[in-house]
């Protein structure tokens, strides 16, 4: 039988310790824990950071109403971004009120439009929605705090 130059490096199977048996004198120690989780900080955002992802969240109302309903696009930045820094938590804070404040009125119009009057309430209410979102917008690319008119103050 001639021998490879790879057969010195053949070694016989280990050995598996089977269910039910005592562990090996020299098995590793089992991994010590503490009772206390650890907790994840999020990490703080630069304050251009902050007011690039608070132009986002007044801007993201609109992409949401295209795909699905408004307020979805600043719950989401809410949800996200509110534990990384004051400013975008005021800005998405007050852009998810400001939706939630519009839908309420909105949904109000929908029975009124039977009687014609809601078309132009839902107009007025779109129209304010339009305006004041650019408005919180510009106010937010600018570093400035921005509060919508017309709001109730859901969650701060």
């Amino acid at each position: 039988m001639t021998e490879h130059p790879q057969d010195y490096r053949r070694t016989e199977p280990k050995y598996v310790q089977q269910p039910g048996e005592p562990a090996s004198p020299y098995s590793p120690p089992a991994p010590q824990f503490s009772g206390t989780p650890s907790t994840y900080q999020p990490v703080p955002m630069s304050p251009a950071d902050q007011r690039t992802w608070a132009i986002a969240t007044h801007l993201s109302a609109f992409l949401a109403a295209f795909v699905a309903l408004s307020f979805l696009g600043p719950l989401i930045m809410y949800a996200v971004f509110k534990e990384r820094g004051a400013f975008i938590r005021h800005h998405s804070a007050e852009a998810l009120n400001f939706q939630l404040t519009m839908w309420i009125g909105l949904i109000i119009s929908f029975p009124l439009m039977f009687v014609l009057i809601g078309f132009v309430t839902a107009g007025a209410i779109a129209m304010t929605m339009l305006v004041c979102h650019i408005l919180a917008a510009v106010a937010a690319s600018e570093g400035r705090d921005y509060r919508y008119p017309f709001t109730i103050r859901f969650v701060s």
